[in-house]
């Protein structure tokens, strides 16, 4: 029997930008709702789906961000299963989060939502 994967489903997606209002404004024209905003990110919806688009101008990289159950459960399940944890877990504003990278490079966020989600 194969373990249930700890990955529920992508939670968001975070792009970097230099100009937060610009990026707004450019994925607002594309008809996304935005959903929250914080100095230096900003949530919009994805229509078909309750994951989120979030621009933000704190790191230069793309990031996905994966919803599990309990980020340090899902850390050492990943880990178990060959993967290398990065950073974490530690909080975060809607709960708890850890950085692993799997067998092949690829650095994947896992994160919880135990403190809710953003108004």
């Amino acid at each position: 029997m194969t373990a249930e994967s700890p990955i529920r489903k992508i939670d968001c997606v975070r792009l970097p930008v230099d100009d937060l209002e610009a990026a707004i404004r450019f994925y607002e024209g594309l008809g996304h709702r935005l959903n929250w905003r914080r100095p230096t990110q900003a949530g919009l919806r994805l229509p078909d789906s309750d994951a989120e688009l979030v621009v933000h101008t704190e790191h230069p990289e793309q990031e996905i961000d994966f919803l599990v159950e309990d980020a340090e459960a899902a850390t050492e399940q990943f880990t178990r299963a060959g993967g290398r944890l990065i950073e974490g877990p530690f909080d975060i504003e809607v709960g708890r989060c850890a950085v692993v990278e799997d067998p092949f490079g690829n650095k994947l966020v896992l994160l919880d939502l135990r403190y809710g989600l953003l108004a």
